[in-house]
């Protein structure tokens, strides 16, 4: 494994922990910045609002930017983000600070996806890009529990403070391990741009938003359908979401290796397989046993989903794929708001807590249907492309235009 690939990881790390370490320090914030929960809230939105931005926004002002001194820049906003929320005297400029670390999130994996793809041999791109997402994965599992337990012991911005140094490490490691890689002579934004007109590309963001929201529909609920409805103590939600970082992880370790063999029956088995599981969770989580192994399985098949779509992505638009790459991350993040939005709708209409895993599993049904709509139509234009391909036209002198099959 390149050691660049092992810098990508541990940026991917700090990255993963800051994003979803706020929902375990709401409490805690609220009640030093003298607020409400619900209101705290809103610090988990800032930051997703900052990425649905900064990913098509940075990318496309950093396209003329070698993409080594890329990620060592984004790096450096997203450190300066943390310390400015661990310094913020307020919860407007706490929020500010969120977003602010949340605008390098979508760019960086953008660019990074296509640094870890160019470091390898043709057929491992894959399991390069699933390598760098196993830094967010670990994330779920080291980093969230244990900035939690920091933040609650010693105070949230001794989380941010640390998420801090963690960038400071990743900035120097990224200079010293990621080599140079000479920007190709004809990028630019009008050249990324007419990337995201193709057709696949745009299905591919939308099989993100509407697939990758069935995860998000569940996970934003967890802790409360854990300690509502399965009958778990608060003390052991933590246990609960680090299981979900446990699966996700198994699932980017199976997701390279999956995705270089077989991109597109990977996208939809994991697809199918995460709207099923859903459709379980709804029985298995008035169970105590049951519903931990789903949650397992739950967080595996989910991250599956991300390899090959942002491969997906990245090859169709193969001649500009940085900002297609980038705004496969929007795509997650609006993912995230709207599977919130839509699963936190259902409870509130009084249909119980279990409610948001039919919500997702319909979402996650709705992603595989647009999946499988755009492989049918890249199977169209193949046959097309070929039978035209195949043909040729020989017009003679007093001869109607007469079509001939070559081979």
């Amino acid at each position: 494994m390149p050691l660049a690939l092992l810098a990508l990881a541990v940026s991917a790390f700090g990255i993963g922990t800051t994003e979803f370490v706020m929902m375990g320090l709401l409490p805690n914030v609220a009640d030093d910045l003298g607020t409400s929960v619900p209101t705290a809230g809103y610090l988990v939105s800032a930051y997703a609002i900052g990425v649905v931005i900064g990913a098509p926004l940075l990318t496309a002002l950093g396209s003329r930017i070698p993409r080594k001194r890329m990620l060592v820049l984004l790096m450096a906003l997203f450190t300066v983000g943390n310390l400015a929320s661990a310094l913020a005297p307020n919860f407007a400029l706490l929020a500010a600070g969120r977003a602010l670390a949340g605008l390098p999130h979508g760019a960086f994996f953008g660019v990074g996806a296509v640094v870890a793809a160019r470091l390898v041999d043709q057929g491992r791109q894959a399991r390069a890009v699933a390598t760098m997402f196993l830094g967010l994965t670990v994330a779920n599992i080291v980093g969230v529990p244990f900035g939690t337990l920091l933040g609650q012991q010693l105070g949230w911005r001794a989380t941010f403070l640390v998420v801090t140094a963690i960038g400071l490490v990743a900035v120097a490691a990224l200079a010293r391990l990621v080599p140079h890689m000479p920007l190709d002579p004809t990028a630019g934004l009008v050249r990324e741009l007419s990337a995201l007109r193709h057709p696949q590309v745009l299905l591919g963001l939308l099989t993100a938003v509407f697939g990758f929201a069935g995860v998000f529909a569940v996970y934003s609920y967890l802790a409360s359908m854990m300690t509502e409805v399965t009958g778990f103590a608060e003390s052991s939600v933590t246990v609960v979401l680090a299981l979900f970082g446990l699966g996700m992880t198994l699932g980017a370790l199976v997701a390279g290796p999956l995705t270089d063999r077989a991109l597109r029956p990977t996208l939809y088995g994991s697809l199918g397989a995460l709207a099923v599981v859903l459709l379980v969770f709804d029985a298995t989580v008035h169970i105590k046993w049951a519903a931990l192994v789903t949650v397992v399985v739950l967080g595996a098949v989910g991250f599956i989903t991300t390899t090959p779509l942002q491969m997906l992505v990245m090859n169709k638009a193969q001649h500009a794929p940085t900002l297609a790459s980038a705004s496969n991350h929007s795509a997650f993040n609006l993912a995230n708001a709207g599977g919130a939005w839509l699963g936190g709708a259902a409870i509130a209409a009084g249909w119980g807590w279990t409610s948001p895993t039919l919500v997702g599993a319909a979402l996650a049904a709705a992603g595989l249907a647009i999946a499988v709509t755009a492989g049918l139509l890249e199977r169209s234009a193949a046959r097309t492309a070929a039978s035209a391909g195949g043909s040729r036209v020989v017009a003679r002198s007093c001869d109607p235009v007469r079509v001939e099959r070559v081979g």
